[in-house]
């Protein structure tokens, strides 16, 4: 998937993703330094099976210990 800088705005940049151009707002932070309008990236969103049972493992405990307590 490709992404481009549509513009800088309040700390933000501005992306248009895709084909169909779709919005996403993303933190200058959160991109190389010195981002500038026009740039291209490319995109993926890998999914992380092994992570995602660990945190819903570590989520599950907190409800567990939660339910366990006494009510007040």
């Amino acid at each position: 998937m490709e992404a481009v800088v549509d513009r800088l705005e309040s700390g933000y940049a501005v992306l248009l993703v895709g084909d169909k151009e779709i919005r996403v707002d993303i933190p200058l932070e959160l991109l190389p330094e010195g981002v500038q309008e026009g740039d291209w990236f490319k995109l993926s969103l890998e999914p992380d099976p092994a992570l995602t049972a660990e945190r819903r493992g570590k989520i599950q405990n907190l409800l567990d210990r939660l339910k366990g307590r006494d009510s007040f």
